[in-house]
């Protein structure tokens, strides 16, 4: 603890979005100390002028996280973004925890997918999980579903064409924005709260890839309609378009687990733990409409 007894306070990935928005409401709510950690610590020289300790960590050397992990009480471990690398996220994540549980950390929050699981999309996190759970930490999982931020590329080129592609079917994903994700990560790290738990993390709202058409539609002015694609057409389209095959497969791994019901929880833990309620899509998608129409369109 520090001398005001407010504990101190770390957030890995301190570089990425996510992580520099956590960073940022911390700042905000007047943390105390805060520890943010990156493997390129020159890119934070911002947050080190306003007070924040800039350490630096990489999940591939574990002396590293040692020394980064050093004082802290509570840590804030975001998934790392070793996709597509056999076995090497699940092989960092394991390593944060270990070095976690050295450091004395007192609870650790991790963020999750939604429903993890052997069969889920990302297996990776369903072991990170088990990796908390078998360790001395106290912990909260953040289960995190798609983020809403992700609709601005694909509905932007569905508005475009007037089509969107997808091999969902008929499955239905509770969409949270970045941001509402990172209000989440700030609550939890500034909570009192220790002991073991799950939360999942959602949108208000489960939505089809028909109701995002219709949405879409909605901001452009213009039809938009949902064009259902088998899996491997799916795939075919990507590497057509010039995704490397492996990439293709990840991508539409997504829409498989979303036919398969995967991402359509829907939960009122994030208002519990923020006492705020999370933006409905359509509300985002709105308030950035800039990123989702063609330029011509915009008024």
């Amino acid at each position: 603890m520090t001398k005001n007894n407010q504990p101190t306070l770390l957030v890995t990935g301190a570089s990425g979005h996510l992580g520099r928005r956590v960073v940022e409401l911390l700042l905000e709510a007047e943390a105390g100390t805060i520890i943010a950690t990156t493997r390129t610590p020159d890119k934070l020289a911002d947050f080190s002028a306003r007070g924040v300790i800039v350490r630096h960590a990489d999940f591939n050397q574990p002396d590293s996280l040692a020394k980064a992990f050093a004082g802290v009480d509570r840590l804030l471990l975001i998934s790392t973004d070793a996709l597509g690398e056999s076995g090497l996220r699940l092989k960092q994540h394991k390593t944060a925890v270990k070095a976690a549980e050295a450091a004395g950390v007192s609870h650790v929050i991790y963020t999750s997918a939604i429903n993890p699981g052997p069969g889920s999309a990302i297996p990776d996190h369903y072991e990170t999980e088990e990796a908390l759970a078998a360790s001395q930490l106290n912990w909260t999982v953040l289960r995190n579903n798609l983020y809403a931020d992700l609709l601005l590329v694909s509905l932007g080129q569905a508005v475009q064409i007037g089509q969107l592609f997808s091999a969902a079917g008929d499955g239905k994903i509770a969409y949270i924005s970045r941001e509402d994700c990172a209000q989440a990560a700030a609550a939890a790290l500034l909570s009192s709260l220790n002991g073991h738990r799950t939360l999942n993390i959602t949108g208000p709202e489960a939505l089809s890839q028909t109701d995002l058409a219709n949405i879409a539609a909605q901001i452009a002015g213009k039809p938009v309609t949902y064009v259902p694609l088998e899996l491997d057409v799916l795939i075919q389209n990507m590497v057509a378009a010039g995704l490397p095959q492996p990439a293709a497969e990840l991508y539409a791994s997504i829409d498989s687990a979303t036919a398969r019901g995967q991402f359509e929880t829907v939960s009122s833990d994030f208002e519990k733990l923020t006492g705020s309620k999370p933006t409905a899509v359509a509300e985002f998608l709105a308030a950035n409409q800039e990123a989702l129409l063609p330029e011509a369109s915009r008024q």
